[in-house]
């Protein structure tokens, strides 16, 4: 058979054609699936809202695969079976990516497989606060509408948790609210305060916009809001004034965001370190640093919540209670995990003076301080001490008794009594030890003991 001359240039242009073709195809697919970072907006050009939404995966932990709202999500790396992390950032002063977003994506990635998809509104949170805070409903919106897509999908709601962050907290309650309180978990890290803390249920976060909504609270005093906006609500040392944070104006910018900032850091050291960080439902911080609630009997029996990613915080109970307080201590640094002991000192007598105890647990690599106040005409005083290390790797316990001595009057020079400590929490297994005999503590002095305490 004789080729026909004619006919090659026909075959030869199909060939290309059809080469050029599965070439285009394939840029389609590299364009779409090409790594998408946060925009960046000039805040002096206003605050139009431009969302992107960006996922993460295990396979592709630092590339943001844009999901473009014409396109199936289908043609996407999210895999329908698994968990989906929303994360909303909050309000962005000078129009810039968020910080932290890369170590929280990372650190939910380490933790689990998911996808996850951090919502990009650089545009509309830049600027002025209250326009940002305007932009909120129509985000809300926009994030619920791809949910809705999800959800079209097969993906279940329930399976859907959102991590919002200051003014991104309230955004995702919102979210939850346009879908009827039935999405999984809504984690707020210091949702926002100004503007929200006299708003409505419905405006803010709260416990109806999800099966499960927690907040953690470290900087109620500023940034933050004051009041329980959870299921549990975390008051971290308080909820203001973080320890290693700048107490003095002159640290500029750390000292106004370092509190506000300290729940993302807290919380993405909660996923990617093993140490638990344990909080006890309490009516105040002042009862708590007293020593007067040591479980989680009530409300959560015996199961004490924890940061991080548990199913319910840890907590076994089918229905939670609404607006939990519950409060910890932290270390001043990553990974800010400490253990809580309850400490005590018993007089031999009772003092018309208020008494004051410095007590210090030592151990090969840490010291740990605090103070026990006994009223006057009482013989025992107690306080939580926080630890870096477990109770069972404390070497010594130094104790310093420090005398009111005054101009009219000198206190006495020595008292006589006994030490007790407990790790907590303190349930009807666990009691409290006492070293086995009375301490003389003379004056200003550091007397050390050995805290024989062995570890479970």
């Amino acid at each position: 058979m004789v080729d026909d001359p004619k006919r090659k240039p026909l075959v030869v242009l199909a060939v290309l054609l059809l080469f050029s073709s599965a070439e285009a195809g394939s840029t389609d697919r590299l364009s779409r699936h090409h790594c998408t970072d946060f925009q960046t907006a000039n805040f002096l050009r206003g605050s139009k809202l431009k969302v992107q939404f960006l996922l993460f995966t295990s396979s592709r932990p630092s590339c943001g695969e844009l999901i473009l709202a014409d396109d199936s999500i289908e043609n996407y790396s999210f895999n329908s079976s698994l968990e989906t992390k929303i994360i909303i950032h909050g309000f962005r002063a000078l129009g810039t990516k968020p910080s932290w977003i890369e170590g929280l994506v990372h650190a939910i990635l380490h933790t689990s497989q998911v996808n996850v998809i951090a919502v990009d509104w650089v545009y509309g949170s830049t600027g002025a606060y209250p326009s940002a805070v305007e932009n909120v409903t129509q985000l809300a919106l926009s994030i619920s509408q791809f949910i809705s897509r999800l959800l079209a999908l097969g993906v279940s709601g329930t399976s859907i948790h959102i991590i919002g962050v200051s003014l991104g907290a309230h955004v995702g309650g919102l979210v939850g609210h346009f879908h009827g309180g039935q999405l999984g978990r809504i984690t707020g890290l210091d949702p926002a305060g100004p503007k929200y803390t006299r708003a409505s249920p419905e405006e803010r976060l709260d416990p109806g916009d999800a099966l499960f909504v927690e907040a953690i609270h470290t900087d109620a005093d500023n940034f933050g809001i004051r009041i329980p906006v959870g299921h549990i609500d975390y008051f971290v040392n308080g909820g203001k004034d973080q320890p290693g944070c700048p107490r003095f104006i002159s640290a500029g910018y750390k000292y106004l965001i370092c509190d506000h900032m300290r729940a993302v850091h807290l919380y993405v050291s909660a996923l990617k370190h093993s140490c638990p960080i344990v909080a006890f439902p309490c009516a105040s911080h002042q009862d708590f640093l007293n020593g007067h609630c040591l479980d989680c009997v009530d409300p959560f029996l015996f199961s004490c919540p924890r940061i991080g990613l548990l199913e319910q915080a840890g907590v076994n109970l089918r229905k939670l209670p609404k607006e939990v307080k519950v409060y910890l201590m932290t270390s001043p640094s990553a990974p800010f995990c400490v253990h809580h002991s309850l400490v005590e000192f018993h007089l031999q007598k009772k003092r018309n003076i208020v008494t004051s105890i410095e007590i210090t647990f030592c151990s090969n690599s840490t010291k740990d301080t605090a103070k026990i106040t006994i009223p006057r005409h009482q013989e025992m005083g107690k306080r939580l001490l926080a630890h870096r290390v477990p109770l069972c790797h404390i070497n010594s316990v130094t104790l310093k008794y420090l005398p009111k001595n005054q101009f009219w009057r000198k206190d006495e020079p020595s008292i006589v009594g006994k030490f007790c400590v407990a790790p907590l929490p303190l349930d009807s297994n666990r009691t409290t030890s006492c070293l086995p005999w009375n301490l003389t503590l003379p004056g200003n002095r550091d007397i050390s003991y050995e805290l024989p305490t062995a570890c479970a």
